[in-house]
Order: structure tokens, then sequence, then C-alpha cells
């Protein structure tokens, strides 16, 4: 099944990415970027040819503010459902405040505006992913799944293409700062993360799966062999 991939620059330079997938049965959001960001997932639909009412899911990778903070509003405008995992339910529910662990200068700058923590406009999904299980994508045009990858945060979870794509969202970050601006081809850790061994983990199992291309939610995509380096340092903290 053959299918597009569309970039939603949330913010400039890629410091804030979210996805569009889509193909002749179905579109799909991958994250929804901050509160009020939804005139530019319209101009990229746009770009591809859609509109806010052909999207028929909407993936949310985890709660934090600049991924899941324009869900509410976005699900409303496409009249589509939310996937998130169970574990990040009660954060995007705003019955829980999410554990910030900065990783650099640039979390800790971060933490200290309280951007990070900034109220939105709170949601309960209308699927959630349970435990270790995959969710098919089949079903919504697709080919692929949704994948339980913890260690950014409890319930972070990536979309995984049969052709070796993935979007791994805050997984991994690239780029200078926030991520983005220049492509450096280097993989980093994103401003936050609560267990990088976990990560680790995660991305080797990706690996193992097949997933040759990153698409992430700070910077520019990357490769197999940055992924398989970045690996190998976070093994070292």
């Amino acid at each position: 099944m053959k299918y597009k991939i569309g970039r939603v620059p949330v913010m400039k330079f890629g410091m804030v990415n979210a996805f569009i997938l889509q193909s002749e049965m179905g579109t799909i959001l991958v994250d929804t970027g901050v509160p009020n960001c939804e005139a530019r997932f319209a101009a990229a639909l746009a770009k591809m040819g859609l509109t806010l009412s052909d999207v028929s899911l909407i993936v949310v990778t985890h709660g934090h503010f600049d991924h899941a903070g324009n869900a509410d509003k976005l699900r409303k405008l496409c009249n589509a459902p939310v996937l998130i995992h169970e574990r990040e339910a009660k954060f995007c529910a705003g019955e829980e405040k999410m554990k910030l662990c900065p990783t650099g200068w640039v979390g800790r700058l971060l933490y200290q505006t309280g951007a990070p923590q900034s109220p939105f406009s709170y949601f309960q999904p209308e699927i959630t992913v349970q435990g270790d299980d995959r969710f098919d994508l089949l079903p919504y045009g697709i080919p692929g799944y949704v994948t339980p990858t913890p260690g950014h945060t409890p319930g972070s979870i990536s979309v995984v293409l049969e052709d070796g794509n993935a979007f791994v969202s805050d997984m991994v970050a690239s780029g200078l700062g926030l991520g983005g601006i220049i492509p450096t081809g280097v993989a980093k850790r994103p401003p936050f993360e609560e267990q990088p061994q976990q990560v680790a983990t995660e991305l080797e199992r990706l690996l193992g799966a097949g997933v040759t291309q990153f698409h992430l939610g700070h910077g520019f995509k990357l490769g197999a062999h940055a992924i398989e380096r970045h690996i190998k340092r976070l093994k070292t903290l």
C-alpha cells in the first residue's frame, strides 16, 4: 500500500514536529503540537490535498504539552478519535503532572520557565493502548502499527510502518538547541528523559524490527547508524 508522509512544522526550524500519514484509505496525525496551532495542521494538510475532515485517527505519542496540547481541539475539528497509551491518560486528563527530568541546559532552561507544565485543554482519549500491546493502523489506511516505547515517559508510544519508517517523537532528538535549526545527523537526548536505559532498550528493539528511518519530534530524521551510536552513549549513563 502506497502512502505519503507530511511533516507539520509546529515550530520553525524543526524545533517541534508533528506528522501526517496519508494513503488512499485514510489519514492519520501523529502528535498535535502546542495549544492553538491547528492552522499549521490545516496548512500542511492542504499541501497534500487534504482537509482536517479527512483525518481518521490522531495518535498522541505522550502527554507533554508540545505533543498533546492541541489534541482536544484537533479531534473536534477533525471529528476523529485520539489514541494514547493508558499510562499517559492521567496526564492528558490533567489528573497528574508529568515528571520532568532535564538532560542538559535546554531542559533546565525550559523547566525554569514553567512552559513544559503549561496547562492545556485536557481530554480523555477514545482509544488507549494497553500494556505492551500493539495497535494495528491498517484499518485506518496506513500499513503499520503503534507500539509502546517507554523511557522518555512511562507511556510513550511510537508509530512503526512496514517499510522501515518510524515516528518516535521524543525518544531521540537532533540538531541544535531544542532540536532542528541545523541538521547534524547526530542523535542526542531530548530536553527531558525519565529512563535513558529503557530508551536504549526500546531503540534496540525498533532497530531489530527493521526500522531504518527515525522521524523525530524535535529535529530532523535520523538513520539507523546514528541511532546505534546514540544507544551506545545511553548505555554509559
